[in-house]
């Protein structure tokens, strides 16, 4: 689902500086991956690069078959709309839509029919325990429960890699460890590629392996 050789990211003048360098990573389907460092370690440029929003200076990066320095920018967004999906420390959904509207959009964005999409909805909604709440606004649920509509958005256009930045930063710890629990089960359940970066190494423990970014590359961390 996901391969990645010797990256390489520099940043130019006037602060001239090296952020990522010989990382390499192979994810297959159902693989989920915690990537810890320290600030500024360069795990937010990584997940950028691998998403196709930056490009590397060095190295190759492989998504579901694709080599992103072979594709255009359109042909990047078809891909992110198409392979991707997205989990964020702020959740980002959108307040003037329902919570079943908000996990419809990357269906509506890649043409599926109405009917289609509204019973891929009602699926990944029942998935994370939400099913009850599809006619609710994101102003009338948790920061929870918000992180669970976001996981069925990321997920329910069956994207071959997922990639989760911080997603439990803006939650208590109950409601972490739930997330945290129901994002792995999730990916493994529908054979996605999974990637969760994060500073907590209690999180990082619901990983199948753990990995540490530095700038002599990725290692194992798991332990």
């Amino acid at each position: 689902m996901l391969s990645v050789r010797a990256l390489a990211k520099r940043f130019a003048a006037p602060r001239a500086r090296t952020v990522l360098a010989n990382v390499d990573l192979e994810l297959r389907a159902g693989e989920y991956v915690a990537i810890m460092g320290e600030s500024g370690a360069g795990k937010s440029t990584l997940l950028n690069l691998i998403a196709g929003l930056d490009r590397p200076d060095e190295g190759t990066i492989r998504v579901a078959g694709h080599d992103l320095a072979a594709l255009d920018d359109d042909a990047l967004t078809r891909l992110r709309r198409e392979h991707m999906g997205f989990v964020f420390q702020a959740f980002h959904v959108l307040p003037y839509l329902s919570v079943g509207l908000n996990v419809a959009l990357p269906l509506s964005l890649l043409g599926v029919a109405p009917t289609q999409a509204e019973a891929r909805v009602r699926d990944a909604l029942r998935d994370v325990g939400m099913l009850d709440r599809q006619a609710s606004r994101p102003s009338e649920l948790s920061g929870g429960e918000l992180q669970r509509v976001a996981i069925a958005r990321a997920l329910v256009h069956q994207p071959s890699l997922v990639l989760a930045d911080e997603p439990t930063g803006n939650l208590d710890p109950e409601s972490a460890a739930t997330v945290l629990d129901l994002l792995r089960a999730q990916v493994e359940a529908r054979g996605a590629a999974g990637i969760l970066v994060t500073h907590s190494a209690t999180a990082a423990r619901t990983a199948h392996r753990v990995l540490m970014l530095s700038r002599d590359g990725l290692r194992d961390h798991s332990p």
